[in-house]
């Protein structure tokens, strides 16, 4: 197998996903691929200031700054590729903000309008090797890194937004379980599964709240392979964390609903039970959680962990 280095520059990165892009490289199932991302935005220099503007590498970016495609040779729609995300280190800076866009939930949390500015941000110090960021505000986080955006254009013709999350193909599902040690396993949308990665958070929360997790710089090495007998045909994960299957709406209930069959049908598989059954095998052992509220979409994933359910 052999293993290649992507770096951020204008010729290997985007800012939309699009079937008509070509891929900046074409692997074969098996093969690794190490890929430094910028941030969401592509700050190519870290912020001295909370709020300053910095140089980007897309300048008029209409969406998250993004590496790729690559492209898997032989892939085809009606397979899974399978993205084994072997480690992420995010570089030493990054950034969270809150407050800056007028959403329902800014609204209704009084952080937008009356003629004030009530955006923060705050700056971030990341020691990879201690496992921890400290902000200016003198407080601390444990890092718990990941990929925000991990996906494929969609079918349809045309340049697609990279914000909201897509039920084929993936994107900006913004989970946080994803971290080093997931595979994430993606519907292939169209001939030669184009990837496109970036939007590293060094640590995020369930929801991602304000919109912003601490978005930074990242260096990640991942393995992509094709996969025949997935046990579901949806987005879903293994992770540390255990199973995750997914779900994302405009409607929460709805978003809900999705994650939770997949799930279902995954405990189905896995126990040789009734749907039935695993409906209520899931109220003891899964939990459903929001993975975010940020991306015009709502994002929901239910887990299964390793030791919720034994068979004796």
């Amino acid at each position: 197998m052999t293993t290649y280095s992507l770096e951020s520059t204008a010729d290997t990165s985007t800012d939309y996903f699009s079937e008509a892009t070509a891929p900046v490289i074409i692997v074969k199932p098996g093969d690794t691929v190490i890929v430094h991302t910028l941030n969401a935005s592509g700050h190519t220099e870290a912020q001295q200031v909370p709020g300053e503007e910095r140089p980007t590498l897309l300048p008029g970016s209409r969406g998250h700054c993004l590496v790729g495609p690559i492209a898997v040779a032989g892939a085809l729609p009606g397979q899974m590729l399978a993205v084994h995300l072997q480690s992420m280190r995010p570089d030493e800076w990054g950034f969270t903000s809150s407050g800056k866009v007028d959403t329902a939930l800014n609204h209704r949390l009084g952080l937008t309008g009356h003629g004030h500015d009530h955006s923060s941000s705050l700056l971030w110090q990341l020691d990879a090797d201690a496992g921890t960021g400290t902000n200016q505000l003198g407080l601390s986080v444990r890092l718990a890194p990941f990929l925000g955006v991990i996906g494929m254009p969609p079918a349809e013709p045309g340049e697609h937004s990279t914000i909201p999350p897509r039920t084929i193909g993936g994107g900006n599902i913004d989970c946080r379980e994803l971290v080093a040690g997931s595979t994430l396993f993606l519907p292939v949308t169209v001939p030669g599964a184009p990837l496109l990665i970036g939007d590293g958070h060094a640590a995020q929360g369930d929801g991602e709240v304000s919109g912003t997790a601490i978005e930074c710089g990242m260096t990640t090495e991942l393995t992509l392979d094709l996969v025949e007998d997935a046990p579901l045909m949806s987005i879903h994960a293994i992770t540390p964390a255990g199973r995750v299957t997914f779900g994302f709406d405009s409607d929460l209930n709805e978003a809900t609903a999705v994650a939770l069959e997949a799930m279902i049908t995954w405990m189905q598989k896995l126990y040789g039970i009734s749907k039935s059954e695993a409906l209520a095998m899931a109220s003891v052992a899964v939990s459903m959680r929001v993975t975010q509220v940020a991306n015009q979409t709502w994002g929901v994933h239910a887990l299964l962990q390793p030791d919720a359910i034994a068979v004796v």
